[in-house]
């Protein structure tokens, strides 16, 4: 197991929620877009409560391939519920590779960093939140991030 995959799991220990609502959808979005808009960050924003589009939002530099790649990351952690870039990380500690291994269509899913579970206490996974526009690693570092400072407030 890398280093990194270790962080993830420990990840998905911690990032669990007692509950979340539309409410708190909106409400972590409108955050994550504020700290992005902050940071000059070029990134699509997306929370789904499980195949429903909750929450949407392009900022300056985004485009329509950050949606399509937000959209495909999404289904990856919904379709394995763990972080996209665990499911990728977990192809390549074996030596695969999502996209030659994982026997899915590549044009729908994309096993990259930056789409997170929405995960209850019990482990039940009820949605998804993510970013596209980064590097891998900085889109998931900044869903976490974002994660963290709002279960943190609660």
């Amino acid at each position: 197991m890398s280093a990194l995959t270790a962080q993830l799991e420990a990840e998905a220990l911690e990032l669990r929620f007692g509950d979340f609502t539309l409410d708190d959808a909106w409400e972590l979005g409108c955050s994550m877009r504020a700290a992005a808009a902050d940071a000059d960050l070029p990134i699509a924003i997306g929370i789904v409560l499980g195949e429903q589009r909750v929450f949407h939002t392009a900022l300056p530099g985004s485009s329509a391939d950050n949606d399509d790649w937000l959209a495909r990351k999404t289904r990856v952690a919904l379709r394995y519920g763990k972080a996209s870039l665990a499911v990728g990380e977990a192809f390549r500690d074996r030596g695969g590779d999502f996209d030659t291994d994982g026997r899915l269509d590549v044009a729908r899913y994309a096993a990259a960093g930056g789409v997170v579970p929405i995960r209850l206490a019990g482990g039940t996974v009820i949605g998804a939140v993510g970013v596209s526009g980064l590097p891998q690693l900085e889109d998931h570092a900044f869903v976490v991030a974002q994660l963290r400072a709002f279960l943190a407030d609660r």
